[in-house]
C-alpha cells in the first residue's frame, strides 16, 4: 500500500491529507500556519516521519481558463521545497474546483450531524483530501498492467 500525503496551500494556511493507492481514498489531517509565506517545517517533519509517504501530491491552483497565477508561483516553490528537503517524488495536481468540493463535503456532514461550524477550520485540510483523491482517481485510471 503506498502512502501519499497531499497538500492544498495557500498564503496563511496549508492544509494536509493522507490517502492510500489501496483503497484509493484521503482523509484531513490538520492545517498548518504559513508565516511570511514559510511553512511550518517542524510539523511538516513530523507528519512525513508519522506517515512516511512514498509520494507527496500538491494541489496546483490554476485560474478557470487553465493559466497560472500567483498561488501557482507559490505551490511550485512549495512543491520544489518539498521535493529538495525529502527526496520523495511530489505531484502536482490541478486543484480547480476542490475548494467548493471540500465546502459541499463539510455541508453535508455538517447536515449529517458529523461536524459542527467551529470545525470549518479544517476546510483547506478537507481540500487537500479532494486534491489527493483526484490524484489517487488519475493514477488508477491510467495504470497499466504489466
Amino acid at each position: 500500500m503506498s502512502v501519499v500525503l497531499g497538500f492544498d496551500v495557500g498564503s496563511r494556511l496549508t492544509g494536509v491529507a493522507v490517502g492510500n493507492s489501496f483503497t484509493a481514498s484521503a482523509r484531513a489531517l490538520t492545517t498548518l500556519p504559513v508565516r511570511d509565506g514559510v511553512p511550518d517545517w517542524a510539523r511538516l517533519d513530523g507528519l512525513r516521519q508519522e506517515w512516511l509517504p512514498e509520494t507527496l501530491v500538491v494541489g496546483l491552483p490554476l485560474a478557470l481558463d487553465g493559466s497560472e497565477q500567483t498561488a501557482s508561483r507559490h505551490a511550485r516553490r512549495f512543491a520544489a521545497q518539498l521535493q529538495q528537503r525529502y527526496d520523495l517524488p511530489v505531484v502536482l495536481v490541478d486543484e480547480r474546483h476542490s475548494s467548493r468540493e471540500a465546502a459541499q463535503r463539510f455541508a453535508a456532514a455538517r447536515a449529517a450531524g458529523l461536524k459542527r461550524r467551529r470545525d470549518a477550520i479544517a476546510i483547506d485540510a478537507e481540500a487537500a483530501a479532494v486534491i489527493v483523491e483526484r490524484w489517487l482517481g488519475e493514477s488508477a485510471s491510467t495504470a497499466t498492467l504489466p
